[in-house]
C-alpha cells in the first residue's frame, strides 16, 4: 500500500473511531479511561496524527462493542510480513518522526545498514526461510533507510556500542563496506553517528537497544526491544526516563571525530583482512 493510500486508510480508521464513539455516547476522556490511554490519545487516533497499538484496537472494539472492526483494521494497515509484528507499529511512527535517536549495543541500526549486511542479520535468524522472503525483508530495510535521504529526513542519532564494529557480521568485506557506509552518511550530514568504546565500561543501556522519537504534533514516544518482542513507550514519565538514559549514553561516546575515526580504522583493518583471503 502506497504512503498516500495508507493515509487516507488511517483517516478513514480515525473518522469512523470518532462515529462509533459519539454514537456510544462517550467522550473522548470516556473512551480514553475505558481503554488506558489519554483523551487526547484517542482525539490524535480520530485525526490519524497517532497510530494505535493493536492491544488499544483490541480495547476499543471491547469498550464500543465492534465486534473486532478496529482490530481487522489495524492489522490491515499496520500488519506487514516484511516486519516483525513487534516492530510493524514503531516502522509507522518512524515516517513521521522529525527527530529520532538510536542505540544499539550490538548491530549497526536498521537504517545505516548496507544491503549485505541486512542480509547476513536477516538470514543469521531466518536460517530456513525462503529466499523471497529474505530478499523481502531485506528490500523493507533498504526502502526504510530512504528516510534518511529525502529532503524531510529527521535529524538522526545513533548510538552505537564498539561491539557493532567489532563483530564481523557476513564477513571482512561486508562490514568493511558497511562502515564506509557510517563514515559517508556522517559526512554527507544525514546521520549523526557516536560510537561507545569498549574503555566507557558499564553503561546505562546495557545489552539493551532503545530508540527516542519525536514528532511535530504529537508527543514523543520510546521504542525498546527484546527477544521476539518489542514495546512503544508513550507514558510521558516513562519517556523522560529513557530521554535521560539517551543523554547518559551521549555524554559517555566519543565525540563525533573520534567516533569516525574509530569507524574508519575498523574499515581499515577489515579491508586488509578482506585483502588477504
Amino acid at each position: 500500500m502506497a504512503n498516500g493510500s495508507r493515509q487516507a486508510a488511517w483517516e478513514f480508521f480515525g473518522l469512523e473511531l470518532k462515529r462509533r464513539r459519539e454514537d456510544a455516547g462517550l467522550t473522548q476522556v470516556e473512551l480514553g479511561l475505558r481503554v488506558f490511554v489519554s483523551g487526547g490519545y484517542i482525539g490524535q487516533f480520530e485525526q490519524a496524527i497517532r497510530k494505535p497499538q493493536l492491544d488499544v484496537a483490541q480495547r476499543i472494539d471491547e469498550a464500543l462493542q465492534t465486534d473486532g472492526i478496529f482490530e481487522r483494521m489495524w492489522r490491515q494497515l499496520i500488519d506487514d510480513r516484511r516486519y516483525a509484528e513487534y516492530f510493524a507499529a514503531a516502522a509507522e511512527l518512524e515516517r513521521l518522526a522529525t527527530v529520532l535517536c538510536d542505540f544499539e549495543p550490538f548491530v549497526i541500526p536498521g537504517l545505516l545498514q548496507t544491503a549485505e549486511y541486512a542480509r547476513a542479520i536477516t538470514l543469521a535468524s531466518n536460517p530456513f526461510a525462503p529466499e523471497g522472503h529474505i530478499e523481502e525483508i531485506v528490500a523493507a530495510r533498504l526502502e526504510r533507510a530512504q528516510l534518511l535521504r529525502g529532503e524531510t529526513r529527521p535529524l538522526y542519532w545513533a548510538i552505537l556500542h564498539e561491539t557493532a564494529l567489532r563483530v564481523p557480521v557476513g564477513g571482512p568485506a561486508v562490514m568493511a563496506r558497511q562502515l564506509r557506509q557510517l563514515t559517508m552518511l556522517s559526512r554527507e550530514r544525514h546521520a549523526l553517528v557516536l560510537v561507545l568504546p569498549y574503555t566507557a565500561g558499564a553503561h546505562a543501556q546495557m545489552g539493551k537497544s532503545l530508540r527516542l522519537m519525536e514528532f511535530a504534533d504529537a508527543p514523543p514516544t520510546a521504542y525498546t526491544e527484546a527477544v521476539y518482542s518489542g514495546n512503544l513507550l508513550d507514558d510521558p514519565a516513562v519517556v523522560k526516563r529513557t530521554r535521560a538514559a539517551y543523554d547518559l549514553l551521549r555524554v559517555a561516546a566519543l565525540p563525533p571525530e573520534a567516533s569516525l575515526a574509530l569507524i574508519e580504522s575498523a574499515a581499515e583493518d577489515y579491508e586488509r583482512c578482506a585483502s588477504t583471503t
